[in-house]
Parts: structure tokens; sequence; C-alpha cells
């Protein structure tokens, strides 16, 4: 299925609501039939609210284990009677509960305070009498394509939806009024499709084009322009929740416009609707997916980020997944699940457990704010295509670079013989190493550190974002030239790396050592190094 029709978009011109259409008609003097009952529009609703709230899918409220928001409940026979009788509605054990005049009988109950109005009331007996139709939520409908009504003048569809718009015209009593001026239709179709009015030249050109496809050239030019994307794009944005700033307190910019531009592409690409609903969702997830489909996957971005230097990032990054769940369903599946965030849904199928089973599709994204100005983390370098060369370039440029600081170096290598051969004779013994055994070990921020055999420490329980080790260590010399420490994997850690972090990446922000004697009670003071280095420094990462 493509995004909104093309087609539907021009029989929607042509032959707009009030309708003016470009055939000559007079509206009739008599008055419309009345409209059949449809129990999604006129019968639902009422019950939803009326009745729901004690015989809908809430079983933790349910009275009677009646469920008026099941058809198989709704009409199975019961002791006293079926709720509703198709065909029958003095047969009706609801519609006689609604109408009764017995406090004790009368639904809904005196004491909730709601009351049906007449109006409401001759709605359900309508529905009743006519055979009592029952359809689903059309959410839950996959769409049949209907069959073309017949109208009372065929001549005058010019194609399929005309056929329907002419039809309701028929159903309300009304004929299609005179055709609109040229100048006036050429503006309306200008406006529906690139959201801007023409231009002098452009009507015209309209006005002296007296071919008999000068309506279609018009719409073929305007599905061409590219502002076409833009002028289809801004409802689904707003759908989307976009912007270019991330809301809460301090709402500093971000860039999203990619994700943007993406959107504004596949409506002037005609992109099929499945495939952009695939990119969308999951794009990231595609057999080598391409930047393109990567950035589609920003729709899932789209949320308020707060960037409040005090903010608790697992509540934020909960509420960012429930914003997730809320948005994809109103925009994907037609309905709110906003509802089975705290109980079972009232007035929909849907319980507290479906919708954090939803919650969990996007449950897996360890997302965070990046500072003021940027874009919160995962995220991606999206170059322009005038920038894709330039970075080929630099990064062929960088591997020439890189070989050329791993090959040997003979006079480096020189160097560093005849510096190690310095300090030996400096220090003048040999470098020998000793592993310090703690004697008490903690944790300021939740884990739980122990000693193992080899005198080694290993950190478990409760993995705080940071934390801070405390040792205590007997050096046991009286001169202690260097410190090394050694981090090490371990199975127990994630992937049997060296970290505690999902991904077994650990971060070494400081050490610090402090020398305290038994005699001294004082604040012990630090030891100073002198020189600090490492084997691995982590790249930062400036996403």
């Amino acid at each position: 299925m493509p995004l909104p029709s093309r087609l539907v978009l021009l029989g929607a011109l042509l032959i707009p609501a009030t309708a003016s259409a470009q055939h000559d008609g007079v509206a009739p003097a008599t008055p419309p039939p009345a409209a059949a009952i449809d129990f999604a529009r006129d019968v639902r609703p009422i019950l939803a609210q009326h009745c729901y709230t004690c015989h809908g899918p809430d079983d933790q409220k349910r009275k009677a284990e009646l469920r008026l928001d099941q058809k198989s409940s709704a009409f199975a026979a019961r002791e006293n009677g079926a709720a509703f009788v198709a065909g029958k509605p003095d047969e009706s054990e609801a519609m006689r509960r609604i109408l009764s005049t017995d406090d004790d009988e009368r639904m809904p109950p005196p004491e909730s305070g709601v009351t049906l109005k007449p109006a409401e009331i001759a709605v359900l007996q309508r529905w009743l009498t006519d055979g009592a139709a029952w359809s689903e939520h059309w959410a839950f409908v996959p769409p049949v394509r209907p069959p073309v009504p017949t109208v009372p003048d065929p001549a005058w569809p010019k194609n399929e939806i005309d056929h329907f718009v002419r039809a309701q015209h028929a159903a309300r009593g009304l004929t299609p009024a005179a055709p609109a001026p040229r100048e006036a239709w050429l503006r309306r179709v200008t406006f529906d499709l690139i959201g801007l009015p023409p231009t002098i030249a452009e009507l015209d050109a309209f006005l002296q084009d007296k071919s008999p496809d000068a309506f279609e050239k018009v719409v073929d030019r305007l599905l061409a322009d590219e502002r076409y994307g833009e002028r289809q794009a801004s409802d689904w944005l707003d759908a989307s929740r976009y912007a270019d700033s991330s809301g809460y307190q301090r709402d500093t910019a971000r860039q999203a416009w990619k994700w943007r531009d993406w959107v504004i592409e596949a409506f002037n690409k005609n992109m099929p609707f499945d495939q952009f609903t695939v990119e969308q969702l999951a794009g990231d997830l595609l057999p080598n997916a391409t930047l393109g489909q990567k950035i589609a996957t920003g729709f899932n971005r789209n949320h308020p980020v707060n960037t409040e230097a005090g903010e608790e990032l697992d509540e934020y990054r909960s509420a960012y997944v429930i914003d997730r769940v809320h948005t994809t369903a109103t925009t994907f599946l037609g309905l709110s699940l906003g509802c089975a965030q705290c109980h079972d849904h009232k007035y929909d199928p849907l319980t507290q457990k479906e919708f954090y089973g939803f919650y969990d599709f996007f449950n897996h994204v360890k997302e965070k704010d990046n500072g003021a100005g940027r874009n919160p983390k995962p995220a991606i370098a999206a170059p322009g295509p005038d920038d894709v060369p330039r970075l080929q370039d630099l990064e062929r440029r960088i591997k020439t670079l890189k070989r050329r600081l791993d090959r040997d170096d003979p006079l480096a290598d020189e160097a560093q013989l005849a510096w190690e051969k310095a300090t030996r004779e400096r220090l003048g013994a040999p470098i020998a190493w000793s592993t310090l055994v703690p004697t008490e070990l903690m944790a300021q921020h939740g884990s739980r550190l122990s000693r193992l055999d080899d005198g080694s420490v290993l950190a478990g329980g409760p993995t705080p974002a940071r934390d801070t080790y405390e040792l205590v260590i007997t050096p046991g010399k009286r001169r202690i030239e260097a410190l090394r420490l050694e981090v090490l994997p371990d199975a127990s850690l994630p992937h049997g790396a060296s970290g505690r972090a999902d991904d077994g990446r650990f971060i070494l922000s400081g050490l610090e050592v402090r020398l305290a004697s038994v005699a001294d009670s004082s604040d012990p003071p630090r030891v100073v190094f002198a020189t600090v280095q490492a084997d691995v420094n982590q790249q930062r990462d400036e996403d």
C-alpha cells in the first residue's frame, strides 16, 4: 500500500465535501433519509461511556460476568435472558434494565449518577430493531477494498472515488453544485498539494491551456514539485512529535532534520507504506542497512529528552520508552494504549501485561542525554552527499598514517632500549613487582567487593552507573617506586570481559592513594604521582 494515495488526493480535490464539483446541479428541497445505525460509530461509544465500567474489559471491576464489549458475551443466553437479542429490543435484558423504573434493577445504577439520554436510548433500540449488526474497532479489522457503489447519474463520476462521493450525495439527498471557476480550482489544488498559492505565471499558463488534459497536467506538475513532499510530510511530522529541540526544562537544540528530510523524500518518491513503516520502526535492523534506513529510525527518537543536571537516568529512559509505545500505537495501530500503562484498558481489549509486552520492544536502547546542544546517545554521523567523498579521502589518509605508525622504527627502538638501560642503572636493582593484598574493601554506591584467592578483588552485586572502590592495603615494603593497577577479565562479568557494563567495558576516571599511619588519626595525606600512563586510553565518542 503506497503512502496517502495520489488518486485519493485527486478525487478529494475534484469533489470537495461541500459538493462543489465539475458538474452542474442544484441542491434538492427534499430532506435526507435517516442514516443507518453503525455500531462502531453510534453504539459502541454509548456502551463505552455508560456500561464498560462494570461490563467491559477490566476483569477487576466487572459485574455479573457480563461483558458488553464482546459479542459472544453480549448476545449469550443467560438466566434472565440475553443482554441483547437481535431484532427484538423488547426481549433484550439490557434494554429492559435501562428502561426500568425500579431502582434495584435499573442500569446504570442510580447511585452511579449516570443516566442515558433519550437520544442514546433511541439509538440502542433502533440498532437492536435493525438486527444489531456488530463490528470490531476499525483498528483491529484488516482493510478490505469496498465495492464501487452505483450512482443515479453514472456519467458524472470521473473515477472510482467520485462514485463514493456521489453515493453519499444521493444518500443525503444532495446533487453536485456547479463547477468552481478555473482560478479557484487552481488555488485549491495548489494549496492542497504543496501548501502554497499558485504564482501569477502559473495561473496565466493554466487559463491559457485549453487542452483536454489541462487539469491533469497541473496535478502532475504539483506532484513532481519537491514542495509536495514538504506539504504531505507536515501531518506526519506532527503525529511523530518531531521537533528541533529537546523539550523539558532547558529545551536545548538537537539535530533531527535529517529524519525530517527522509520523510519528505519518502513522500516525494511515493514510497510504499509497508516500507515506510518498516524503515521507521526498525530500519537499523534490516540486513546491510543503509544510512538512510538508519536515519529513518529517527521516528523512535523524536521524543522530548531531559537535559537537567539532576535527572534520574533510569526514570527518564523509561519515560522515553513509554513515549515510543504511545506514539507508535497512535500513528501505526490507530488506537491508544495509554490507559493500559496503569491498568487493563477500560474500553479496548488491551491488558496492562500487553502494554508492557509492547514496551519491551523498545526497552533495549541505552539512551542518555549527551549534553546541551548535542543529540542524546546513541547517535550516528549522517554526512550529506557532498561530504561523503571528502570523508572517504580523510579515512584513506588516516589508514595510511596508522600503517606508518605501526611499522618498526629502528631509531625509536634504539632510544627505548637506551632509556630502559639507563633507568635500570639509576634504580640500581631489577624491578620486582609484589601483589598488594587488601585487608579492607568498600564500595560507596552499592557494588559488593570480594577478595579472591589470588589477591585480586572482584566486584559483584548491583551495578550502579558510577562507583568508588576503597581498598586498605598494608604495603609491606619501606620503599615503593611505582604502583601498577591490573584489570583482569572474569567469567562472571558481561562477555567474560573486565568491566561491568552490558558490553563488558569500564572507565577508570581516577586513582587516588593516601598514606596513613596507625599512630596518626589525622586525615592521611595524598601521595603525588610523578607520572601516570595507561596501556589503553578509550577514545572519546563525539556523537
